[in-house]
């Protein structure tokens, strides 16, 4: 997949750009708080129909104006898409793929894969379980649309029983319409987890001893309640205690990824280098895969070269300098990083810098 050109009004702190792209690198240099994530979040939202950092469509929307819109032209394997996203003020958000409105957003997911790696991922190891389902959910939508769909079920039958809960209904037929469904979907997800998983963290391992030179450990480990026995005679079995405490307390939805260095958590042992080289094995290890099951996904480092050492770094740089990865879209505020990675691929990029919303090309150093 490579984005050929993007045009952006009134995205953020953007007012207008309108770039013609590298299909091979595209380096954004510039200060803190210029606009360079931002950038990144544009083309984010072309790919998922949301930001990556704000979940309110409207706060997305320049300050003092009324309206944003992001066009996208790409090639997807040889073939020209255009994309369009515009969101008015206390308006419904509009895509479209061609100048055709989608009738259901998560049509979209998937169709522009995309891989972004930034300071935010940190909320994967920090954060709660929800963010590592999101991560997982995420990956497996984009090349899976049963998934997706499968998971609107689950969720809307979930809301249904805890609606149950918080009323206090105590009539046990009503439950178990929707703990069955809870089961029957629940077990689906499971499965799809699960095999991702299996194929996925050997490739996570690969990378993160590459960067480390095979200095720690790590490990992935997923656990759920459906690994117990069946959802719905689980559900059953505490829907006395679920009533009490007014929500759900088995199911998918609960769902983790532990994330370990040797035998203990790595929220609690990894120092800011290993954490980091952690999330960005896992976020390597997602573009693999994607790639491995479609289209090449457009792959977006966001300041990604932070808290690591010279060694880290450097083997990093040489992973995504490989053949495996085709179109890059890299942030830093120091250009040393972004020259070694040109140096190393000899392939044609694009230099651009960035201040206070403004977006103007390098030309003297491009290729």
């Amino acid at each position: 997949m490579i984005l050929n050109r993007l045009s952006i009004l009134n995205f953020k702190n953007i007012a207008q750009a309108d770039l013609e792209l590298s299909s091979g690198i595209n380096c954004f240099l510039g200060n803190n708080g210029m606009g360079k994530t931002n950038l990144l979040d544009a083309v984010y939202y072309l790919s998922f129909c949301k930001s990556s950092t704000n979940v309110i469509d409207s706060q997305n929307i320049k300050h003092e104006e009324n309206f944003f819109m992001l066009q996208g032209y790409y090639d997807r394997d040889g073939v020209p898409e255009e994309l369009y996203c515009g969101l008015k003020r206390k308006q419904k958000k509009q895509f479209k793929r061609n100048k055709k409105e989608y009738s259901r957003l998560s049509d979209h997911i998937g169709f522009v894969p995309l891989v972004l790696v930034s300071p935010a991922d940190s909320e994967l190891i920090r954060g709660g379980s929800d963010e590592r389902r999101k991560f997982l959910d995420l990956v497996i939508s984009q090349f899976d649309k049963d998934y997706l769909n499968t998971l609107i079920r689950y969720n809307k039958a979930l809301a249904q029983r805890n609606a149950l809960l918080k009323d206090e209904v105590t009539e046990a037929s009503l439950y178990e319409i929707w703990e069955e469904q809870m089961a029957l979907y629940g077990l689906s997800i499971y499965n799809s987890r699960k095999a991702f998983l299996q194929e996925f963290i050997p490739v996570f391992q690969e990378f993160y001893n590459y960067i480390s030179i095979g200095s720690e450990e790590v490990k992935l480990e997923y656990t759920s309640d459906i690994a117990q026995g069946d959802l719905s005679k689980q559900l059953a079995s505490v829907r006395d205690r679920d009533r009490i405490l007014g929500y759900t307390t088995r199911g998918i939805h609960r769902d983790d990824l532990e994330m370990r260095l040797g035998e203990y958590p790595m929220k609690r042992i990894g120092s800011q280098g290993q954490n980091k080289t952690f999330l960005v094995a896992l976020k390597l290890a997602q573009f693999d895969f994607l790639n491995k099951n479609g289209t090449t996904p457009i792959l977006l480092l966001d300041d990604i070269f932070d808290k690591l050492d010279a060694h880290r770094v450097e083997r990093i740089i040489k992973l995504v300098s490989g053949e495996r990865f085709g179109q890059i879209f890299i942030t830093d505020t120091n250009r040393k990083y972004l020259d070694e990675i040109i140096k190393q691929t000899g392939n044609s990029y694009h230099l651009y810098n960035v201040n206070n919303g403004n977006i103007t090309r390098n030309k003297e150093d491009a290729l």
